[in-house]
C-alpha cells in the first residue's frame, strides 16, 4: 500500500489550507492520470476531507448559486456528498485540487455532475474532467448514456460540455433544485 500526500491550499480568507492524505492501492490503479494541455491530472475517489474542503468553495457573483451546503449538514440530511449511491472522484493538477465529478446511476441513464475549484475556472479543467467522467462511466456502467442539467445562463459550462461531446436535448426546463429555482438545459452524451 502507498499513501499519496496532497497539499491543498486556497486564496480565500476564512478558509484554512489543509493537507489531504489519500490511500492509494497501486495494484488496483485507483489513481489514474490524464493530461490537461501540458499538465497531468490525477484522480481518485473523493475522500472525507476533500468533501469537507470542496463544500467550502465559494463562487463569485451569479455563480454563487453553486455554493454548497457544508458537508456536515449533507451528512445529517443524507444527500450530496453523503449519498452513498453517488460516485465522486477528485481531480488534482500536481498538488492542487482542481475539481470533482459525480456519477449517479439511474434506471436507464447516468446523471453526471461536476464542480471546478473557483480558483481554476476557465483553465480547461472542466472539459478534461468531463471527458474523463465519460470514460469512468463507461467502465462502471457500460453503455448507459450520460446526462446533465445546466442552468441556461451558464454559457461557460454549456460551452465546456459541448466541447466534451454533450448536446442540448429538447426545450429548456424550469425546475427547483437544492440551489433554488432555475431554467436548465438537459444535455446528453451517448456512450460509444
Amino acid at each position: 500500500m502507498v499513501y499519496e500526500h496532497f497539499a491543498v491550499g486556497r486564496r480565500y480568507p476564512n478558509h484554512c489550507a489543509f493537507d489531504v492524505a489519500c490511500h492509494v492501492d497501486d495494484s488496483e490503479e485507483t489513481i489514474k492520470k490524464m493530461s490537461v494541455e501540458k499538465n497531468m491530472l490525477t484522480y481518485h475517489k473523493t475522500t472525507e476531507k476533500e468533501k469537507c474542503f470542496i463544500t467550502e468553495w465559494k463562487y463569485p457573483g451569479e455563480y454563487a448559486v453553486y455554493n454548497s451546503v457544508p458537508y456536515e449538514e449533507q451528512k445529517k440530511r443524507g444527500f450530496g456528498f453523503a449519498n452513498p449511491a453517488n460516485h465522486f472522484y477528485s481531480f488534482y493538477d500536481e498538488t492542487k485540487l482542481v475539481g470533482f465529478i459525480n456519477l449517479y446511476e439511474e434506471k436507464t441513464e447516468i446523471f453526471f455532475g461536476i464542480g471546478v475549484n473557483p480558483d481554476c475556472c476557465s483553465e480547461g479543467y472542466g472539459q478534461q474532467m468531463t471527458k474523463t467522467a465519460c470514460e469512468i462511466s463507461k467502465e462502471l456502467f457500460g453503455t448507459k448514456p450520460l446526462y446533465l442539467e445546466v442552468r441556461t445562463w451558464n454559457k461557460r459550462a454549456v460551452s465546456c460540455y459541448q466541447k466534451a461531446g454533450f448536446v442540448i436535448k429538447g426545450e429548456p426546463i424550469r425546475q427547483t433544485t437544492s440551489a433554488g429555482e432555475g431554467v436548465f438545459y438537459h444535455m446528453v452524451q451517448e456512450m460509444e
